[in-house]
């Protein structure tokens, strides 16, 4: 069976406003997300199944979906704040999002299938798909607890503008993780990548030291997990606005749990995105050079 792509899409209005985060950066107004559906679409997924906000459904659907019919099969699932397990009510002050892995949980009812969870915003490159369609679509059928994700070299993910947040993670020496950590102001000074941890000391990170840039493999069974676990997160959390339910949060837990495991496939692939509203013409340059050296044809859809 072919993996799934499902693309994190529900934080597009509210960041941005309306559609404007489908920013045409590539030569006919590609954005980065058209990228990320002609390689998933050359790396063998059989669909992409959308993330969305209702209330511009129908934009979304006119603007983002009709470029990519006859291309590959594509499906939308909603997230809002009441979307909650029974027995859970949404605070009604409570406006912020519940987080990444709650978006995941909206795909419960249509993806049954091993499937690759991306961000809409994030250019991830063609080896990336490559690398995770290859894992998922080698899967046994009916396969579970056996999850993956791509770990980007940290020195193929950083901003010339700024430094970055990132996961860094830890790998045992079968390649499989042991513990992702988020680090904040991770860049390279003096051609050193280096971040201060919370004692404040320096940390320097190898070019190669895996990250998560939030591209992640899992089966179906991940859905039941993540339930499962969302309600004891929302026990503990319910009274906080801010508290968010992250992939990394639930991944963590099913690792040290001993529940799941999560294999870390290396790639090639150098990811870029406009963290910095500098970087918009790097992203245009880098573009228009794997254009030019054959990597994409100069239209997409």
């Amino acid at each position: 069976m072919k993996p799934t792509l499902f693309v994190l899409a529900a934080g597009m209005g509210s960041r941005y406003g309306g559609l404007k985060q489908l920013d045409g950066l590539g030569p006919n107004g590609e954005t980065i997300m058209d990228y990320s559906i002609f390689d998933a679409i050359r790396a063998g997924f059989g669909k992409v199944v959308f993330v969305i906000r209702k209330d511009f459904e129908d934009d979304f659907r006119a603007k983002v979906l009709s470029k990519y019919e006859n291309h590959i099969p594509t499906d939308v699932v909603f997230q809002s704040l009441d979307k909650l397990p029974a027995g859970f009510t949404c605070p009604a002050e409570r406006t912020k999002p519940w987080g990444t892995n709650h978006a995941v949980l909206m795909g419960k009812g249509v993806i049954k299938e091993p499937f690759t969870v991306i961000n809409a915003d994030d250019f991830y490159g063609r080896d990336s798909f490559a690398v995770i369609g290859r894992e998922l679509a080698g899967l046994q059928d009916g396969s579970t607890d056996d999850y993956c994700m791509v770990g980007f070299r940290v020195g193929n993910t950083l901003s010339e503008s700024g430094s970055v947040a990132r996961g860094v993670c830890e790998v045992n020496s079968t390649g499989y993780l042991t513990s992702v950590v988020e680090r904040t102001a991770i860049e390279r000074i003096d051609g050193r990548i280096q971040f201060k941890d919370e004692n404040g000391a320096t940390v320097y990170l190898e070019e190669t030291t895996p990250v998560s840039m939030n591209m992640w493999g899992f089966t179906p069974d991940y859905f039941a997990h993540s339930e499962e676990y969302f309600k004891e997160f929302l026990r503990a959390n319910m009274d906080n606005p801010k508290s968010e339910y992250f992939i990394p949060l639930m991944v963590n837990e099913l690792t040290t749990r001993g529940v799941s495991r999560c294999k870390v496939l290396d790639t090639t692939s150098k990811w870029f995105g406009v963290t910095y509203k500098e970087d918009r013409q790097s992203v245009v340059d880098k573009i228009a050079a794997l254009i030019a050296a054959g990597e994409y044809p100069g239209r997409l859809f």
